[in-house]
């Protein structure tokens, strides 16, 4: 396992588990269990995906059997849109979180999506993070211009910026704004969230042939040789194996370029960020009463 070192001096792994949709409890327990196992040390939540209990139970049924210490767990967690409308409800949407989860903090904690009054919501992490419930505190889906606004803007600038990033979207340009602030990248669907077909991609059939390695493995370590941070998803036993092992081969230069040239920029086909209904809609998820 590679790690990164973040503007705070913590270190972040840089490749993780994620378990968005695994709704039901037993299973997402259990798959992470497995991806612990298997050697991963990064689990990303959120408060919106519904399983924050889960992770926890996850984290302390690994400690009791000896798999990991918590020291060398790295388990993210991220504050819904819902309770960005203030400070004090930022402040109890941490609590609630870290209540749920039954974790004494997180190692990162983001927030969700820049929408809301995210700068108070800022504010209460900022808090937080300095009493010691929050080790690190970043943002998710943050596109370059708010980006910027935000790091020139608040007291703590956010050590991770959480977006979309695979090889037909791969963010140059926001990557660019990541560094300049000292930002570490991390992608969320790193394999393309099933909708470009990578797997049918003849270039990429090429690639994983030489290495042999498959074509999930392949676009895994394209993003991890970018310096980007992935965190691919699975319940499957197999693929989070496979997933995970992308640390014994390296890509050519020549390489990373017939990659690069999948890049087909913002589409919008599965998150349109940039659309008010996408928003008005996000706005409109409530997690609880």
């Amino acid at each position: 396992m590679e790690y990164k070192t973040l503007n705070n001096g913590s270190k972040m792994p840089m490749l993780g588990f994620g378990v968005f949709k695994v709704t039901d409890k037993e299973e997402c327990k259990n798959s992470i269990l497995n991806a612990i196992r298997v050697g991963y040390r990064l689990i990303d939540t959120a408060a919106v995906y519904g399983n924050e209990d889960a992770v926890g139970d996850a984290v302390r049924e690994a400690i009791k059997h000896g798999l990991c210490t918590r020291e060398e767990l790295f388990i993210t967690s991220k504050l819904w849109v819902q309770d960005m409308a203030s400070y004090d409800t930022a402040k109890a949407g941490i609590e609630a979180s870290l209540k749920k989860s039954g974790l004494e903090y997180f190692d990162l904690y983001l927030l969700h999506q820049a929408m809301g009054d995210y700068f108070s919501a800022w504010r209460a992490m900022e808090d937080a993070y300095e009493q010691g419930k929050l080790k690190s505190i970043g943002v998710s889906n943050f596109y370059a211009h708010v980006l910027t606004n935000f790091c020139e803007t608040v007291k703590v600038l956010p050590v991770v910026n959480q977006v979309e990033m695979h090889p037909y979207f791969s963010q140059a340009a926001a990557n660019e704004t990541m560094k300049y602030y000292n930002v570490q990248p991390e992608a969320w669907a790193p394999l393309g969230g099933g909708r470009h077909k990578p797997f049918e991609n003849e270039k990429l059939q090429g690639i994983a042939a030489k290495h042999g390695k498959t074509i999930a493995q392949v676009i895994l370590r394209w993003n991890v040789q970018r310096g980007v941070t992935v965190i691919p998803k699975s319940i499957k036993p197999e693929r989070i194996q496979e997933n995970f092992n992308v640390w014994d081969f390296m890509l050519s230069a020549d390489e990373m370029d017939k990659i690069n040239s999948l890049d087909l920029g913002y589409v919008g086909e599965a998150i349109k960020h940039f659309d008010p209904e996408f928003v008005r809609a996000c706005l409109g998820v409530k997690i609880h009463d």
